[in-house]
């Protein structure tokens, strides 16, 4: 994504910031004072995923959402550490030099994931480990034939240097997004899905996320979860066809500390679809800390 021509046209452009920390160039969002709430989104998004929930949670806290490196405005330095102990490591980094100690972490689907790594490595002012929300978190091996064919052929296709222009030329781009997004059982606003139109029709944007899922593995964070001692809530979209609600509620038996919650009617971008019911879930878990 081009900063001078996209993002001012982005929402809450007026609060993006831009960090050189090695090995990326970052584009946060920042807003609100008090204690930090990290955002994360999920692979294929941006700090847009977050559009609704950035003002109400900035009444009460400092908030920062990042983008991941390569997507939406932030400039992968590299390709090679789109992994999930890499892109945490980075992360971590950049917190650091930020001066960033969350009290919660809140991430979407792959996001969650990098949040729950997240944990067993930063530490908030009382020397505990941050809060960990995720929000249909991607928590899963994959299953059977999928396990070995899908690694497989992300690789092929992130390493072909035709396919992020193929997956981002055709039809209107926003209607691909409807398509693609209604698959995981969301309807999201028409801000929304212009958002990832324009996110999909840009080429850098998906071969860093195709780099992303190429290199993706949740296997070590799976076999640490019964090491996790941050407070946890995962929260599930009762119609998420792309990361079904059972994936949560058997992560949350392996952690110490964890709760979980079902919104009924929504699918994967639930927080998306219904901003509100997902801060008031959020708002009613953190206060009884």
């Amino acid at each position: 994504m081009n900063r001078f021509r996209d993002l001012p046209n982005w929402p809450h452009a007026d609060l993006s910031r831009f960090v050189r920390h090695r090995p990326h160039d970052w584009h946060v969002q920042e807003a609100g004072t008090g204690d930090t709430v990290l955002l994360i989104h999920g692979a294929g998004g941006a700090s847009h995923s977050w559009r609704d929930m950035i003002g109400p949670l900035a009444r009460d806290f400092h908030v920062v959402a990042l983008d991941l490196p390569g997507q939406g405005f932030t400039h992968a330095g590299t390709k090679r550490r789109l992994s999930l102990p890499a892109m945490t490591e980075d992360i971590h980094a950049l917190c650091t030099a930020q001066g960033w100690r969350p009290r919660t972490i809140i991430g979407h689907s792959a996001g969650a994931a990098i949040a729950l790594n997240l944990s067993r490595h930063l530490t908030r002012p009382d020397g505990e480990p941050p809060e960990v929300i995720g929000i249909n978190a991607a928590l899963d091996r994959f299953q059977g034939i999928a396990g070995w064919l899908f690694p497989v052929l992300a690789k092929v296709l992130a390493l072909n240097p035709l396919t992020s222009t193929l997956f981002t030329i055709g039809s209107d781009p926003t209607m691909r997004a409807r398509r693609l997004i209604e698959g995981t059982g969301s309807k999201i606003s028409e801000t929304g899905l212009a958002c990832y139109g324009r996110l999909i029709s840009d080429r850098a944007h998906v071969d860093a996320t195709l780099h992303m899922m190429a290199q993706w593995d949740v296997g070590d964070l799976l076999d640490h979860l019964p090491g996790i001692t941050a407070r946890c809530l995962l929260i599930t979209g009762g119609k998420d066809s792309a990361v079904t609600p059972d994936v949560s509620v058997r992560a949350a038996t392996k952690l110490g500390n964890c709760d979980t919650t079902c919104l009924d009617g929504l699918g994967h971008l639930a927080h998306e679809e219904a901003p509100d019911a997902t801060l008031e879930v959020i708002h009613d878990w953190m206060q009884r800390a």
